[in-house]
């Protein structure tokens, strides 16, 4: 081992860091930003002598996540007002739904044990990469063609669905809330980009706290992750419309795979 912050190895802390800006990146030009976090958290965790071998490390992972989270949205959320897409009184509207369901996921998130955790990631996971190469999003759009937020009230409830979910895992809910927005809304996608990170950090405030009032949070971990996250998230919303997202799919299927297969075989082995 190196030389150790708090019980953690430093080479540990700065490949958080690092895998923290991808993710802050990747979350602030479109989604799937958890998919990175939230596996090296899970295999960081039990490597760290102060937490207590009863705590999971999935569970606690899920809600550390979620300091990173909010932080990024809120870097996001001021460089997209710098760019001038902000529509603050808008975004709050759309914020309350997925706030409400974001509590109620949360709470569930809170009680779900390792062994049942694991297997449900690997499989957020995969459909999420699949969704990845096949976004249904402008399909949709070009079928359903909204105009002028005529499926409010539906938007509304596809949104308090999507916080629940979001509260409860968070994975590729940024796909989720730009489905809703672009289909439902009818805005333009940058626009819905910038009010996706607005949600995202309201409904991330009550997770966090609901995952706080559990003890379920690893403020290290997550106040490390969040600097790598918050500067990705800064770069990436000032890049949103110029960059390409190839290179953003191999790095994604490269980890999904990896941690996909580890987690499928930890529970595996931890049923055997």
């Amino acid at each position: 081992m190196g030389i150790e912050i708090f019980d953690i190895d430093v080479l540990l802390i700065l490949a958080l860091m690092g895998v923290g800006m991808c993710a802050g990146f990747i979350n602030a030009m479109a989604f799937g930003g958890s998919m990175l976090t939230v596996p090296i958290l899970i295999y960081l965790i039990p490597t760290i002598p102060t937490i207590p071998s009863g705590v999971e490390a999935t569970v606690l992972a899920n809600g550390t996540n979620r300091v990173a989270i909010m932080l990024q949205n809120l870097s996001a959320i001021f460089g997209y007002r710098r760019k001038g897409f902000s529509n603050f009184r808008h975004a709050t509207l759309l914020a309350i739904p997925a706030v409400v369901g974001a509590s109620i996921g949360a709470l569930i998130g809170t009680e779900t044990p390792d062994k049942a955790f694991k297997p449900i990631l690997a499989i957020v996971m995969v459909t999420m990469l699949l969704l990845t190469f096949f976004n249904p999003t402008e399909w949709l759009y070009k079928r359903i063609n909204p105009s002028g937020g005529q499926y409010r009230v539906i938007t509304s409830i596809a949104l308090f669905f999507v916080g629940m979910y979001g509260g409860f895992i968070q994975i590729g809910t940024g796909l989720l809330i730009i489905t809703a927005l672009r289909i439902l809304d009818g805005e333009d996608l940058v626009i819905t980009n910038a009010h996706k990170v607005f949600i995202v950090f309201f409904y991330t405030i009550i997770a966090l706290g609901v995952f706080l009032s559990k003890g379920q949070v690893h403020w290290v971990l997550g106040l490390t992750l969040a600097v790598g996250t918050s500067t990705g998230a800064w770069i990436g919303s000032h890049m949103a419309v110029k960059m390409g997202d190839k290179w953003i799919k191999v790095v994604l299927v490269i980890a999904v795979v990896a941690s996909v297969t580890k987690l499928l075989w930890d529970t595996i082995i931890g049923n055997g």
